[in-house]
């Protein structure tokens, strides 16, 4: 695990790399999509944190909601716009749909959201070591999926940003917003866009002095903290601004926290495993 290319932001906590064990798991070939989303909420009629908040996060270029609906945005980051209404069914607020993004991952989920669907699912969320794994592919310490560069032969391999951020994006990869989950080239143990699309949520809390002391052998992170963590990017990742796509990248959010750039994929044990932290 780890950060071999010094790329990482030092507040993350990318280093040192260091060499773990895990015992056997399951972990989905793609995130969680809209239309598998749709079947937990009919069956259960469950409410997500954002349709209870009344309120997410939604890219400035992405808001499909009356000017009025625009409740504000954080001053570090003011590509984010706090949109009334925006939720998972209606992604860029109330004038948006799922018609054309069945097969997308589902974004405006929280932690918690992952969590109710892991239960509903028989599953849960991959711990941030299982999910690095996965995202290798095979790969040892390479930067991506598929290898050290950004493209090959020239072509895109994941849904990143393309242009000046955040006003200009070319879309030379075809998205805009999100891709369809099973989109590009799966990597070496057949896992979809584990690179950009969409953040993933990880059953860890983050805390980025954290590798300096994990064990070696099934690392579940802290056993206490504030924000839990989020791996792989999404498709406003860009190198001059969040360089997050690479696989050993780090982020994390707060467990009630949902935008129109996070999602999830779910995994599941083979053979006995300890009880994970609370």
């Amino acid at each position: 695990m780890g950060d071999p290319f010094g790329e990482g932001v030092p507040a993350d906590g990318e280093t040192p790399v260091h060499r773990v064990g895990l015992p056997a798991f399951s972990i989905d070939a793609t995130a969680v999509s809209n239309d598998a989303f749709a079947a937990f909420v009919d069956d259960t009629g469950y409410v997500t944190d954002a349709e209870r908040f009344g309120v997410s996060a939604v890219f400035h270029l992405l808001v499909d909601a009356r000017e009025s609906d625009v409740l504000g945005a954080p001053p570090d980051a003011p590509w984010w716009l706090s949109v009334r209404g925006a939720h998972w069914r209606r992604p860029g607020g109330r004038f948006s749909n799922l018609d054309r993004l069945r097969d997308h991952p589902v974004v405006h989920v929280s932690f918690h959201d992952a969590l109710a669907y892991c239960a509903w699912a028989g599953r849960r969320l991959p711990s941030e070591a299982e999910w690095e794994f996965a995202a290798r592919g095979g790969l040892e310490g390479a930067r991506y999926p598929w290898g050290d560069a950004l493209y090959q032969a020239g072509e895109h391999r994941c849904n990143v940003w393309q242009g000046d951020f955040p006003s200009r994006n070319t879309s030379a990869d075809g998205h805009v917003g999100t891709a369809p989950a099973r989109s590009f080239v799966a990597n070496g143990y057949g896992l979809w866009q584990m690179s950009g699309n969409t953040w993933e949520w990880c059953a860890d809390w983050h805390d980025a002095t954290y590798y300096r002391r994990a064990p070696l052998h099934d690392p579940r992170g802290p056993a206490d903290g504030h924000r839990r963590v989020l791996r792989g990017g999404s498709y406003l990742c860009h190198e001059s601004y969040c360089n997050r796509y690479r696989v050993c990248a780090r982020s994390s959010n707060t467990p009630d926290s949902s935008a129109g750039n996070i999602g999830f994929r779910t995994a599941g044990d083979i053979g006995p495993r300890a009880a994970s932290p609370a």
